[in-house]
């Protein structure tokens, strides 16, 4: 008799240190193709899947935060494996300690979270070519306009507007 899975999907760092579950789909995900994530992320584009920190499950070790500057100005800690230093997620400024960012390439199977939005694509490098059915906008986005109404609701649990 096999166990059920109760989790969405799991994850990790390269070196297997830290290991992770996600125990619900996200809110949302969006594919940032801002300057800033290209730097950060030494790529084309950063993409993050928005999910409550409380449905993140630590099933092996423990990431360490590193404060950082982010474009917004309100900063970001960022999460990563303090062995081979992948980054796992972050959480922003804007967002607070509620709402983990998580870097969707750290998932064992990363093809389960395609981008609902492209977002910042003023900036996003002009060989990557967006198919037509997935939103972009030119710099950040409405929550309101974008996210599922599931999803808001989610959201407005944690105390956090819709903008």
């Amino acid at each position: 008799m096999s166990a059920v899975k109760s989790y969405f999907a799991e994850g990790g760092c390269t070196c297997e240190q830290v290991r992770y579950q996600l125990l619900t789909s996200p809110m949302f995900v969006h594919c940032c193709h801002c300057r800033w994530c290209q730097r950060e992320t030494g790529t084309a584009f950063a993409l993050n899947a928005l999910i409550e920190a409380d449905r993140v499950k630590l099933t092996k070790g423990e990431p360490q935060g590193l404060n950082i500057p982010s474009n917004s100005g309100k900063g970001q800690k960022i999460y990563r494996c303090p062995t081979c230093q992948i980054a796992l997620w972050s959480n922003y400024g804007g967002a607070g300690d509620q709402i983990h960012f998580i870097r969707v390439g750290t998932l064992d199977a990363p093809d389960l979270l395609p981008p609902d939005i492209h977002i910042f694509t003023t900036s996003k490098q002009p060989w990557v070519k967006l198919d037509q059915e997935t939103p972009a906008v030119d710099n950040y986005y409405r929550s309101k306009v974008y996210w599922p109404d599931d999803s808001l609701q989610r959201k407005k649990m944690l105390g956090q507007k819709s903008a």
